[in-house]
């Protein structure tokens, strides 16, 4: 059949190419596999504070064996076995727990944990702190609660011109694990141009899953005609991945999962690039692409990417 050149501009997608690294990170592996670990070892059910991971499809299958989600301490009951989500917790939270006696796993990723212990420690010697993070998020929440006060959050440059603690010799920076790295950068800029004795994290705390991810976006994103990313709404890292495919001029849609594309997204548009947030699961995304398929992708290739091999050890108790 003769196409003319009309037929072509309404072609779908032709090729899918996947980020790398995308999906599942070891802080957010580790963290659903205490949940399965306590409902194996202990039955249903197991009380979980907080969407143990921000993805609604692991939440909604872990509820399906037994796990229960709760906000509040007070709807566990007593001698309960209770689990804290990856995002970490404030202290007033852990206190209570302990106080009512619940058999606690806690989910934390160590790469939070880190983050919290550096509060600490630096709490002790009279540090003040700037937390640059999105307010609402448990992960800052957490933070933020680890001290009875001294933390002051921002969470962009006009914040940080607002900013007035109580002194300035010595303050610190922390960060949500799973910012984007552009922004927080600039904002960082404008914290120590502010506080010029301001101390920075040795390392930064946004966390080694979220920096390769969103460098991998950028990769792709010069290379396709639309970037689809997997991820749930409430997801602070998958959020994150389409903004940088927006800042840097790509057409990006976010997903939780297949039924929510639509073919129309994909007309006249022949690369399509695909990425998950970190907490994300794979099948999610082999769905993506086998609904891409229907709307017309023959082919799926992988863009070469950092092989991520960390793997965290589970808490004692859990261990098999």
């Amino acid at each position: 059949m003769h196409t003319t050149h009309n037929d072509q501009l309404t072609t779908g997608p032709q090729e899918i190419i996947l980020a790398e690294p995308r999906g599942f990170c070891a802080g957010v592996d580790r963290a659903i596999e205490i949940v399965e670990r306590a409902l194996e070892k202990f039955g249903s059910p197991i009380y979980v504070r907080h969407e143990i991971v921000h993805n609604s499809h692991v939440v909604a299958d872990l509820k399906a064996r037994g796990a229960i989600f709760i906000e509040s301490l007070e709807d566990v009951p007593p001698d309960s076995t209770l689990v804290f989500s990856a995002h970490g917790v404030p202290k007033s939270v852990e206190m209570e727990a302990a106080k009512r006696g619940f058999r606690v796993f806690d989910a934390t990723c160590p790469l939070v944990t880190k983050v919290h212990v550096e509060v600490a420690k630096l709490h002790k010697e009279g540090y003040e702190f700037i937390m640059i993070g999105h307010k609402g998020h448990p992960e800052v929440e957490g933070t933020m609660g680890q001290l009875e006060s001294g933390i002051h959050l921002v969470e962009d440059v006009a914040d940080v011109a607002r900013l007035n603690p109580s002194q300035t010799t010595k303050l610190a920076v922390v960060t949500q694990t799973t910012l984007s790295v552009d922004d927080a950068r600039e904002i960082s800029k404008a914290i120590e141009a502010k506080f010029p004795q301001v101390r920075r994290p040795k390392q930064q705390d946004i966390c080694y899953a979220t920096q390769n991810r969103q460098d991998a976006v950028k990769v792709l994103s010069s290379n396709v005609d639309v970037v689809v990313v997997v991820g749930s709404p409430t997801s602070s890292n998958s959020n994150r991945l389409r903004d940088v495919a927006s800042n840097l001029g790509a057409i990006s849609y976010m997903v939780d999962d297949a039924s929510e594309l639509k073919e129309e997204w994909f007309t006249g548009k022949p690369k399509i690039g695909l990425t998950a947030g970190a907490s994300a699961p794979d099948i999610l995304v082999q769905q993506v692409i086998a609904k891409l398929r229907e709307y017309g992708a023959v082919s799926v290739r992988k863009l070469d990417g950092i092989q991520e091999t960390l793997k965290f050890p589970l808490p004692k108790g859990l261990k098999t």
